[in-house]
């Protein structure tokens, strides 16, 4: 489907083309490995959740990434064969298995954590304090509309009623 069929106009069109264009040139494969460090998206928001809560289990884990427990048991395992986690009993009940960062893998992430920091601090540093309040406006919008199309995708749909004589 293209931008015509999907009701955008031919300069909103040309627009989204440039700077998908212009992105894709500023944002070299180099670049993009130095900041995410050739880690894979679920990976990044594993790290994130560790970050946040110290360690989940493969549960939680699997929630958090919205992937079923198998998937997640295997992204954990590729980490935790890559030295980046580490697996633990639980002090609590021991059936449960608690996941954490190694020391690699907090180095890894506080690696990753500085390097999206330096090129936010760049992009956010060349923004006057106005251009920041819009910013920060556009992006509330930007979460609002999300939010509004992820809620209308996952409404129930209507039931229909059939009349059984």
């Amino acid at each position: 489907m293209n931008f015509k069929e999907q009701g955008v106009t031919e300069e909103v069109a040309r627009l989204i083309t440039d700077y998908v264009e212009e992105l894709k040139e500023l944002l070299s494969l180099e670049l993009w490995d130095n900041i995410f460090l050739n880690c894979t998206k679920n990976e990044v928001l594993v790290f994130w959740l560790l970050y946040r809560k110290n360690e989940a289990n493969m549960t939680e884990i699997a929630e958090y990434i919205h992937v079923p427990l198998n998937t997640a048991t295997g992204i954990i395992q590729r980490m935790e064969k890559n030295g980046l986690v580490v697996r633990r009993r639980s002090e609590d009940d021991k059936r449960v298995v608690n996941i954490g960062f190694s020391e690699k893998g907090m180095t890894q992430f506080e690696a990753l954590i500085s390097e999206i920091i330096f090129y936010v601090m760049k992009v956010v540093g060349a923004f006057t304090k106005e251009e920041m309040d819009l910013f920060y406006r556009i992006m509330a919008k930007v979460i609002q509309v999300l939010r509004l199309e992820q809620k209308q995708k996952k409404a129930p749909g209507k039931v229909r009623k059939i009349t059984i004589e």
